[in-house]
């Protein structure tokens, strides 16, 4: 069962200062889960992971990671601007982006980011913009359906993201031809994976591609990216990944295919998102209205633009009522938010304990991509972001919006 890491106690004081709905994060656990990542590839000297700034994009989280050795995997102008105003800078950046537009280009390589083109198109695009730069990656799209065993994870095929195996051969000729002189190599086949198989699984594709591209053009790659896919479990009945038998097959794919093939030198880089962050956030809401008509329906104070993937995916997102965690789950209800749209519901038929008005509800595994997907239909507005510091402090690392912020972009259009 999917304990908070806060309690009904703690939500009362935190509410005297900054009120429902808020999103809050776990201090100590993010640092736990980010230094036993780094053991479980401690095997390899270069090993670095880039957190996917677009899971959590916040400078208070992105400085935490950096402190534990993070840097930023970015993919819009936007989040490297944050990752520069956070103190990550060079090659502390990843920049994965797609159908990038020339400035965003000229930015990365202004902050000597290590840029990854998504297309073989994107080489003489990035020449004539800013010139290509001594370390580039390229990201690779195998085509098909990815699968472990028997079981279809994803359909890379279907993907817009990445390079054929043949653009990509040609892509570092060409780009060695231009003069870079370090390469990388980036892939994504699979979302939100809960196995330990995934990673090892897509190692090995990418290791016999380094080991072709060596092969076929004389360039021994610098580093492997293996970019995110690692999920966490939503449902309660799942268990999570272990991290370290991951890392451990990974290692064992490296030493059976890179080894032998005079690339045991390779970097391993990872861009996690939801694996650090997730289960260590929480949106807290309050119970404020009941409706009894065909459905037996409770109103919280947060919707769909604080949280929208219950209402985009109809995913399951876990639901603890505060101070009745020990309650029998009886009731049968659909949670809801405030939305003109009829999807707007955190849960459908949920049994949960019986809810009262006034009562605190936490919707589990919001670190990544939950604050991040916020949008203001309705003229609804964002809310604040806090941080459980280690020390149980509460501090707020972003504040909510205002009226004033949402009409800022409207100033000296009001007569128009």
């Amino acid at each position: 069962m999917k304990k908070p890491f806060i309690t009904k106690n703690q939500v009362e004081e935190i509410v005297k200062t900054y009120p429902t709905p808020f999103h809050i994060y776990d201090e100590k656990a993010i640092r736990e889960n980010a230094r036993l990542l780094k053991q479980a590839f401690s095997w390899n000297e270069g090993y670095k992971e880039f957190f996917a700034v677009k899971a959590t994009p916040n400078p208070t989280i992105l400085k935490i990671l950096k402190s534990e050795g993070c840097g930023c995997d970015c993919s819009s102008y936007t989040e490297l601007l944050m990752s520069e105003k956070a103190g990550i800078t060079g090659s502390e950046i990843m920049f994965s982006s797609n159908d990038t537009p020339e400035n965003e280009f000229a930015f990365a390589a202004k902050l000597g980011a290590t840029i990854n083109l998504d297309d073989y198109t994107h080489i003489k695009f990035l020449k004539d913009t800013c010139g290509i730069p001594e370390t580039i990656s390229c990201r690779y799209n195998p085509g098909g359906t990815f699968s472990i065993s028997t079981t279809i994870m994803d359909n890379p095929g279907d993907a817009k993201y990445g390079m054929t195996k043949e653009q990509l051969i040609q892509a570092y000729i060409d780009l060695k031809e231009a003069g870079a002189k370090r390469f990388g190599l980036h892939s994504f086949l699979a979302s939100n994976t809960v196995t330990n198989e995934y990673y090892p699984t897509l190692a090995k594709i990418l290791f016999e591609v380094a080991v072709e591209i060596k092969e076929k053009t004389g360039i021994s790659l610098s580093f492997i990216n293996l970019s995110g896919g690692i999920g966490i479990p939503y449902t309660p009945d799942k268990e999570p990944n272990d991290i370290l038998a991951i890392g451990e097959g990974v290692r064992k794919a490296y030493e059976e295919i890179l080894t032998p093939a005079g690339l045991g030198n390779i970097s391993i880089y990872t861009e996690l998102g939801r694996f650090m962050l997730g289960p260590y956030g929480h949106l807290v809401t309050k119970a404020i209205h009941q409706k009894h008509i065909h459905k037996e329906y409770i109103g919280v104070d947060a919707c769909a633009v604080n949280l929208m993937r219950p209402a985009m995916y109809g995913a399951y997102h876990h639901i603890t009522v505060l101070g009745k965690e020990n309650e029998p789950c009886s009731f049968k209800y659909d949670i809801t938010g405030s939305l003109c749209e009829n999807n707007d519901k955190f849960a459908i038929d949920r049994m949960l304990p019986k809810i009262d008005m006034g009562d605190y509800l936490v919707i589990h595994d919001t670190g990544a991509h939950g604050f991040a997907m916020g949008y203001n239909y309705n003229g609804k507005l964002k809310s604040a972001e806090l941080l459980l510091c280690e020390d149980g402090s509460i501090k707020q690392i972003r504040r909510a919006e205002t009226p004033e912020d949402y009409f800022a972009t409207l100033e000296g259009y009001w007569d128009v």
